[in-house]
């Protein structure tokens, strides 16, 4: 087993040649981890942003098992980036940051998907965050940072709606009742007679409507103003299923860098979107209190890898809820 004294003599000659390496962003002293389990063993600990397997590496990448009598320990650590303010402004912009619908007041930038048909990268939000809860229209101004934040069209527009997954709110106004629409009529016939501005609309209820998601996307005007990254996380790349007890994390606009870990799965349950709308959701994942509101839109990453789990769209002082996530690239027809 290496003494200390020897792996500070490795460090000192190795630091430069290991951090030249693609992918390594730091060299340090840590305890060896063998099997998920961290050992006794002090080791030269090499910190890279992405685990790769070896067989996707070229020779001058790999890291080496030794260095003379030292081990070595590959960890992955993430893109380092400076500290900064998740509701200012970024060009280019990260995941984690704020952004919105021109309307709303500001929710968070999830991160970079691509097309299934075109190729083209989009911006993964909520649909209440890009698309104002089903009411803007494809093409509206996306701001960077939110309104909330001090974002504006005139200055900080960053993309316009694409589309967006439509939240069944359980009611429409497309009704075709004769007995409503007659006493609507009346209502506001009488309404009218009596001066007053008010007026009754015909609504279809629908209390068996649900949802699975509360996601849209929006097209970047420059594609060099998003970045793949998520601030504080790094580059995501595929996707994991999320089960019970598993560690998560999430990088949000207004409590910035969390964990959490998934206390119930496949969760029906009510979310008020303010106004006197209440939408049913299905199949949802619930952590514990790992976000707070203008965090809506996060995406939420596997705690052990670069894996996307679900997209953070709801929440309470005790919880944090989140949609699957391929139940959100298959309905926008996206993927990580």
């Amino acid at each position: 087993m290496a003494e200390l004294n020897e792996i500070r003599a490795a460090k000192a000659a190795h630091t430069a040649a290991l951090m030249s390496r693609p992918n390594v962003v730091g060299v340090g002293i840590g305890r060896n981890v063998k099997g998920g389990v961290q050992t006794d063993e002090l080791c030269l600990s090499v910190l890279v942003a992405d685990k790769i397997a070896i067989e996707g590496l070229a020779p001058e990448a790999l890291v080496p098992s030794t260095l003379g009598n030292v081990p070595t320990d590959v960890v992955q650590i993430g893109t380092v980036l400076a500290n900064q303010v998740p509701t200012g402004k970024f060009r280019p912009a990260p995941g984690g940051v704020s952004i919105g619908h021109y309307q709303i007041s500001a929710g968070t930038l999830g991160c970079i998907v691509r097309d299934r048909t075109t190729g083209d990268r989009l911006i993964l939000s909520n649909n209440h965050v890009l698309a104002n809860s089903n009411d803007a229209q494809v093409g509206d101004p996306i701001i960077q940072p939110g309104g909330a934040d001090g974002g504006t069209v005139a200055n900080d527009l960053i993309a316009r709606l694409e589309r967006f997954c439509t939240i069944d709110f359980g009611t429409d106004t497309g009704s075709d009742c004769g007995i409503a629409s007659a006493y609507a009529g009346f209502g506001n016939a009488i309404a009218s007679l009596l001066g007053s501005r008010h007026r009754v609309t015909v609504l279809q209820a629908n209390p068996q409507a649900v949802n699975l998601v509360d996601a849209a996307v929006a097209r970047p005007i420059d594609d060099s103003d998003v970045l793949d990254e998520i601030l504080n996380i790094g580059v995501v790349s595929g996707t994991t299923e999320g089960v019970l007890g598993m560690q998560v994390r999430k990088s949000g606009r207004t409590t910035g860098y969390t964990t959490g870990i998934i206390t119930t799965i496949e969760a029906t349950v009510s979310v008020n979107y303010g106004s006197g709308r209440v939408a049913t959701f299905e199949n949802q994942f619930v952590a514990g209190p790992m976000s707070e509101g203008g965090d809506s839109g996060s995406l939420i990453v596997a705690a052990d890898s670069q894996q996307a789990v679900g997209l953070l769209f709801a929440g309470s002082t005790q919880s944090t809820i989140f949609n699957p996530i391929q139940a959100v690239l298959d309905c926008l027809n996206v993927e990580i």
